[in-house]
């Protein structure tokens, strides 16, 4: 299995609501996107906060495999939704850092 982890900084006037929409649209993915097996988000609550820099939203997506991860980037929709995604962050693309993992 692998851990999409990806770490946001959006801008101060993006709202909960609106985060959470975009993360219903990631989510809805899964519906078509063989492998994809969920997606959670949370809120950082690091207590190093001098090492945060910002980043106090993350979303994780777990995939049967990289087969499935590799599918997911190269998506139509996805690629849409990150487009939104980044749009509503602080700085653009470098207010988003991705790490995966394998589990």
């Amino acid at each position: 299995m692998i851990r999409h982890l990806v770490h946001l900084r959006f801008r101060e006037d993006v709202s909960g609501a609106e985060k959470q929409a975009l993360y219903d649209r990631l989510r809805g993915l899964s519906s078509r996107l063989d492998g994809f097996l969920g997606l959670e988000s949370r809120p950082n609550i690091a207590a190093e906060t001098h090492l945060v820099r910002g980043f106090v939203d993350m979303f994780w997506i777990d995939f049967a495999d990289l087969a499935a991860r590799d599918a997911y980037l190269a998506d139509a929709e996805h690629l849409a939704i990150g487009a939104d995604i980044v749009a509503a962050l602080d700085g653009g693309d470098a207010g988003v850092m991705v790490c995966d993992i394998a589990l």
